[in-house]
């Protein structure tokens, strides 16, 4: 019989198939729901939503215990990939907490409010489907003894200039990202490569060019990233209008981010 204490330590927050599994049920959820209801009256678990639940700790209330969001993301979500903001907090160089954490994922499912906060369940982006590169710049962290899949600097740097609105603007990510202890060059070029937008081209080679000692960028790859910039002025974020032109890079970014730098 499995122990529901041995099971909690190593799964702190579950999905219902995963404790049926662990009960050796297979698809059969229905001793395994039988288990947590048990469990939940006696306070000692939490439904975070619709088959997901949390162990509570000892000593505290369902109603004031809030779960860690990144695990109840990984439960919820076998092959979730965590992005965009909640990467950059993962990867530890976050200037501030967002309300809002994406995970990447094949299927979809409404979105999980806990707190104040909630959780998104968003499509992979098109061209990476296209080409089958779901996984490219991601790497696996751990966080309380779970293992949770994560995009990585490099991958994060472009998904962020892509859609800043989800890593709570570009302030964030430019000011974030510049505390990446490394960026793999190569890799970058790769994951730009599979996205083929020229503007995306042009703000990873902005930034590198901002930061090309601390990252060691030889001026041939800029001149590379250069190389494949828009022909005309491009708004970041795309839609805005005023701000600062950056001649190399034929980017309109907003006043805050070339105040001060010689290349706008």
């Amino acid at each position: 019989m499995l122990a529901t204490e041995d099971f909690l330590a190593q799964h702190p927050v579950f999905a219902l198939e995963q404790l049926a599994g662990a009960m050796g049920r297979g698809d059969d959820t229905a001793a395994a729901l039988e288990r947590v209801k048990h469990h939940l009256r006696q306070g000692r678990m939490k439904r975070v939503a619709k088959e997901l639940y949390a162990a509570v700790p000892r000593g505290m209330s369902p109603e004031d215990f809030v779960p860690d969001r990144y695990l109840v993301a990984a439960a919820a979500r076998a092959d979730g990939i965590l992005s965009h903001h909640a990467a950059i907090e993962l990867l530890g160089v976050a200037h501030s907490e967002a309300h809002v954490c994406t995970v990447l994922c094949s299927a979809r499912r409404a979105p999980i409010r806990l707190g104040s906060g909630e959780i998104w369940f968003l499509p992979h982006p098109t061209a990476l489907r296209r080409a089958r590169a779901e996984r490219l710049g991601v790497r696996r962290l751990e966080r309380m003894g779970r293992p949770l899949q994560v995009t990585g600097p490099e991958r994060t740097l472009v998904d962020g200039f892509r859609q800043p609105r989800l890593v709570g603007g570009l302030e964030e990510l430019v000011e974030s990202a510049a505390g990446f202890g490394v960026l793999d060059l190569d890799l970058l070029e790769e994951v730009l490569a599979v996205y083929r937008q020229k503007a995306l081209w042009a703000c990873a080679g902005w930034f590198l060019e901002r930061h090309r000692e601390r990252f060691f960028v030889p001026e041939e790859f800029l001149a590379r990233l250069e190389g494949k910039r828009p022909r005309s002025p491009h708004y970041v974020p795309r839609g805005r209008r005023g701000g600062v032109l950056s001649r190399r890079w034929n980017l309109v970014l907003p006043e805050s981010l070339s105040r001060g730098w010689e290349g706008a």
